[in-house]
Formats: C-alpha cells, sequence, structure tokens
C-alpha cells in the first residue's frame, strides 16, 4: 500500500507538470462542476415548489412507484452526459498535448462535439447502472448496500478507460466497456486491484481546509464573527481549488495511462514504470 501512495505522488507530481504549461485545462472541471449545480437545480427546484420532495426517504432514496426511478434515471442522464462531455475535452486535450500538439480548449470541446452521440450513448448505460446499484441497495438495507458496493466497484474497474476509448477510438458504449476492459488486462494483466489514483492523494491536501471549517465554525460560536467568517470563506476557496486541480491531474493521468495501455509505452511526461505500478496486483 505505503508503495501505491508513493506511485500515485509521483504521478500526481508529472501530471502537475503537465498542468503548468496547460492551466487552460482547468476550465473543463470548473464549467463541469458549475454545469451539474444547475442540473441539480433543475430537478431539485420543481421537486421542492410541488411539494414531491417527499418522494425521497431520510437516506435520499425513493421510497414511492417506478415512475421515481425514471426520474432519478433523468438526472444521472443529466448528470452523466455533462460529466463526461467534459471529461472528454479535457482528456483529448492531454491527448493532443501528449502527442506532441498544443491544445486549446477549443480543441478539446470540438473533439468532444464530435463525439456527442458517443458521450450519449454512454451516459444512458451509466445511468442505467446507477439506478440499478439504486435499486439494489434498496432491496435490502445491508445486504443490498454491500452488494452494490461490490459491483459498484467492479464496475469502475471495467469502465476505467471508457472515456479516453470513446474520445480516441470514436467507439460506441458497449465497444467502448469491451476496450477498457482489454487494456486493462493487456497492460496490468488479469488480476489488477486498486488503482491509489491522483484523487485519493490530493484529498489528503483537503484535511487542513476542512479543519479550518470547523475552527471557523468554533470562532463564529465564541462570537469571533468576522474572523471565523474569513476562515470558512478561504477554507472553501481551498477546496474548490483542490478539486479543479484533482479533477484535471486525473484526466492526465488517464490520458496517460491510456496511452501507455495502448502503445506500451508511456508519454514524455511521464514515466513507464511509474504508469505500470498504477495498478497494484493480487
Amino acid at each position: 500500500m505505503f508503495q501505491r501512495i508513493t506511485n500515485g505522488w509521483h504521478l500526481m507530481q508529472q501530471s502537475f507538470a503537465v498542468l503548468r504549461t496547460e492551466k487552460s485545462l482547468l476550465v473543463f472541471p470548473f464549467v463541469s462542476g458549475f454545469a451539474c449545480l444547475l442540473v441539480l437545480a433543475s430537478f431539485a427546484m420543481p421537486l421542492w415548489l410541488s411539494g414531491s420532495v417527499e418522494l425521497l426517504d431520510e437516506h435520499g432514496k425513493p421510497d414511492v412507484g417506478p415512475w421515481a426511478y425514471v426520474v432519478l434515471f433523468a438526472f444521472y442522464l443529466a448528470n452523466y452526459f455533462v460529466i463526461v462531455f467534459f471529461n472528454s475535452a479535457l482528456v483529448a486535450c492531454a491527448v493532443i498535448r501528449f502527442q506532441g500538439g498544443d491544445p486549446t480548449p477549443r480543441d478539446g470541446l470540438q473533439v468532444a462535439m464530435a463525439r456527442l452521440p458517443q458521450i450519449f450513448g454512454w451516459a444512458v448505460v451509466a445511468a442505467s447502472v446507477g439506478v440499478l446499484l439504486r435499486v439494489i441497495e434498496s432491496r435490502s438495507e445491508k445486504v443490498g448496500a454491500l452488494v452494490a458496493s461490490l459491483v459498484g466497484m467492479a464496475w469502475s474497474i471495467v469502465t476505467f478507460f471508457v472515456v479516453p476509448v470513446i474520445v480516441v477510438e470514436k467507439a460506441g458504449p458497449i465497444v467502448a466497456l469491451r476496450r477498457s476492459t482489454a487494456i486493462l488486462r493487456k497492460a496490468w494483466g488479469e488480476s489488477l486491484t486498486a488503482n491509489v489514483g491522483v484523487g485519493v492523494i490530493t484529498s489528503l491536501f483537503c484535511i487542513p481546509a476542512v479543519l479550518a471549517i470547523f475552527a471557523g465554525a468554533a470562532l463564529i460560536g465564541a462570537g469571533q464573527v468576522v474572523l471565523g467568517g474569513t476562515l470558512i470563506g478561504a477554507a472553501v476557496v481551498a477546496l474548490l481549488v483542490i478539486s479543479l486541480v484533482s479533477s484535471a491531474l486525473s484526466a492526465i493521468v488517464l490520458a496517460a495511462l491510456y496511452l501507455y495501455g495502448v502503445t506500451d509505452s508511456a508519454p514524455a511526461a511521464f514515466d513507464a514504470a511509474l504508469l505500470h505500478g498504477a495498478f497494484a496486483k493480487k
């Protein structure tokens, strides 16, 4: 585990070096996050205004008829479409950079727009799986949650390379799923288990910001409203920046891992040994 964390740290450093030369890549996670908030508001506001919020129980699970799952599917579909679209644009820019180009956000958006049918198809598949996992989870609180968790972990592994496959190979959802699994088996073997990604490493940087929020709340409780509010505001901004950087770095590493898995050689900015060690074998 320590070795995997070390590899993750070095991969983050190498991807950060790429991000420093392509700072414009940060625009994609920013716009994606904003668009996801709009999607959430577009579903939450009508439910709230109509009084249909009661359709969700205290765990946020639908507790009414099948039509509630239709609404949930629509929400997942819109959310996944937004996320995959902007991730595709980001990965496209990273691949262009690795191939010696000088990408702009417009280049990434053009590639994503050209893949709209594939992106929508994958959003449908991902939304269907998401609803299925919620159905399994709702059947039995403990057993269902365990089964859904295990299936979700397996799904996240086999779909790891779906976005770069869609971007580079212009594959549809089913072919992209098969190709993602094939690339993982080819480069990392049948027994691949875990990937300590950039997200895990960067989450450690969130700890001081979270502690600052608690400290700010304590200061407000003690009557230091201005100081406490300032501390909380600074911590929230820090969390947002960390989230944006983490998303960009993860996409850069994903593009590098994909190229390594397909070509057996690492992009110039990355160490092949680190890419090979990104996944651990049993």
